[in-house]
């Protein structure tokens, strides 16, 4: 089987789009509508749930054992926590990030029908005031705040512009796409991978390609605070894959090139057999791949199956340098994802029985046993 072509450019053109919407958790309408308007260009049919969530679907050849790929378009970011006496504003995270990684970000602050500019700054920001004393402090998030650029000295002037106590900041990404192929921007996890997956579908809708089975393509719109998958589901999905970012770094085996295989997140192992099936399929397209087991990550996967979803998840990634930082992807691995996804797209069902939610024995999986020493 001959895959499709991905169009590299297209798919680069979509993630500059996206970056450009500020989409953190809570705030994810407008790249919702984005999206849903990539899709009708596409022709492909969608629904939205009632928050939001996207679920489109190419029709297999097929029904019953449905698969489904996900990805999220939620991102970090922070909420106004508290409005000081200065008109500075205290910030919690959106997300799980370091404080060390929004000092010195530019964003935007969104309020019911106001918004504003800022930066975040450590509380003690000058050298010319605190001297060694701004090496020295703490990195936590109450020691980082937002100056608005408005005339603001008190929590009086901060609420005559409009702002308050759990408004959304959304930080900027500050997009670099380099000649080399290399992407460095905040918050390509995921939209990266939305790009990707958007990418393989163009590319089966481009080449008439008909999945076996329906296939879902899934972006969902609170991955960030541990929700993701867990209400976007349909219940004739069997199999889901995950298209997330995969950490590169020291004691990792995560690459900026090809695709990252995870065999395991801190919610345990991915599925057995879906996993082997994505290696075989990389293996058989001459896709570059590696493993690797992410100790302190979870993604679309780990809420689907938390909120009760019987399916087999696998997850696999494009490497990502400095993960919920400063990040830094390479183009290379966004189209081999993307080729991956699609040579899953288009492969047969191998485990006829995950047509039926429950059965009996017949057809169950197997999985290698240890030969038992001195037997013969």
């Amino acid at each position: 089987m001959t895959l499709p072509e991905i169009d590299a450019a297209w798919l680069a053109e979509q993630l500059q789009g996206l970056l450009a919407i500020p989409s953190p958790t809570g705030y994810t309408d407008e790249a919702v509508w984005r999206l849903c308007g990539e899709l009708d260009r596409l022709g492909v049919d969608y629904e939205l749930t009632r928050r939001g969530a996207i679920r489109a679907c190419l029709r297999g050849a097929e029904p019953g054992s449905a698969r489904a790929l996900v990805t999220h378009v939620d991102t970090l970011g922070a909420q106004v926590k508290r409005i000081k006496g200065t008109g500075r504003l205290e910030l919690v995270p959106i997300g799980h990030w370091s404080s060390r990684f929004a000092e010195g970000a530019r964003c935007t602050v969104f309020g019911e029908d106001a918004q504003a500019r800022g930066t975040i700054l450590p509380l003690k920001a000058s050298g010319h005031t605190f001297n060694e004393e701004v090496d020295t402090q703490p990195v936590a998030w109450t020691q980082v705040e937002l100056r608005l650029d408005l005339p603001v000295s008190s929590r009086e002037d901060v609420l005559a512009h409009g702002l308050d106590v759990g408004d959304i900041v959304a930080i900027d990404p500050q997009p670099e796409f380099l000649d080399n192929g290399f992407i460095v921007s905040r918050h390509l996890d995921d939209k990266a991978g939305v790009a990707a997956m958007l990418a393989a579908l163009k590319a089966l809708v481009d080449a008439g390609a008909r999945p076996p089975v329906d296939l879902y393509f899934l972006v969902t719109i609170a991955e960030e605070v541990g929700l993701g998958a867990s209400s976007v589901l349909v219940p004739d999905v069997a199999s889901m894959v995950t298209i997330d970012n995969g950490t590169t770094a020291p004691g990792q085996n995560s690459s900026e090139f090809g695709v990252t295989l995870a065999m395991a997140d801190q919610t345990g192992p991915f599925d057995w057999h879906l996993t082997r099936k994505l290696a075989r399929l990389a293996r058989e397209h001459e896709i570059p791949f590696q493993k690797d087991v992410f100790r302190y990550y979870r993604s679309d996967s780990a809420s689907a199956l938390e909120a009760g979803a019987d399916i087999r998840t696998a997850l696999i990634t494009f490497g990502v340098d400095a993960s919920h930082g400063y990040e830094r992807i390479h183009m290379d691995a966004l189209v081999s994802v993307a080729r991956l996804a699609t040579a899953y797209a288009l492969s047969p069902v191998e485990i006829e029985r995950d047509r039926e939610p429950v059965s009996g024995p017949e057809g169950f999986t197997h999985q290698p046993l240890a030969e038992t020493p001195g037997e013969g």
